[in-house]
């Protein structure tokens, strides 16, 4: 593995279990995402447009032309996942803003999963590097939104 993806998943390591910890009370899920997320965005506290270059990468790795990439495959989605929801959100049928996080971070919650749970290691977690870094991106602006909403209330 080289370096910088070594570094990138060191990263994503502190920054999610951060995250968790926060706002989730470390026991994240599919379910609290989607609900969480849905009544950040009712508050305005997440503006979608802050995570547009990461979930553009996003829909670009996991579908072309409506067709999934042998990568989404790879999310192994479950049902308590929404895997409707992330599919739709990332074909770009569904646009909601609140879906569209709810999505981002779901597909960010299953690579924690994947990672944390030794399926990337299946590849020696080779070309993860754009995955983790998009990752961190999406988590940073994430807390560093919600936490200059707070303040500011």
């Amino acid at each position: 593995m080289a370096e910088d993806e070594r570094n990138a998943i060191t990263d994503f390591t502190l920054l999610w279990s951060f995250f968790e910890a926060n706002e989730f009370d470390s026991h994240a899920s599919s379910r609290h995402i989607y609900a969480h997320v849905h009544e950040w965005q009712s508050k305005g506290m997440l503006n979608v447009a802050s995570f547009a270059k990461s979930f553009g990468y996003f829909q670009n790795r996991y579908f072309n032309n409506s067709i999934a990439s042998e990568y989404y495959m790879g999310l192994y989605l479950r049902e308590n996942d929404k895997p409707e929801l992330v599919e739709a959100v990332l074909k770009g049928e569904n646009t909601n803003p609140a879906d569209c996080i709810a999505a981002l971070l779901i597909v960010i919650y299953r690579l924690r999963n994947n990672l944390f749970h030794g399926i990337k290691w299946n590849n020696a977690i080779h070309d993860q590097l754009d995955n983790f870094s998009h990752a961190n991106t999406v988590l940073m602006v994430a807390m560093e939104s919600l936490a200059k909403f707070r303040v500011s209330q």
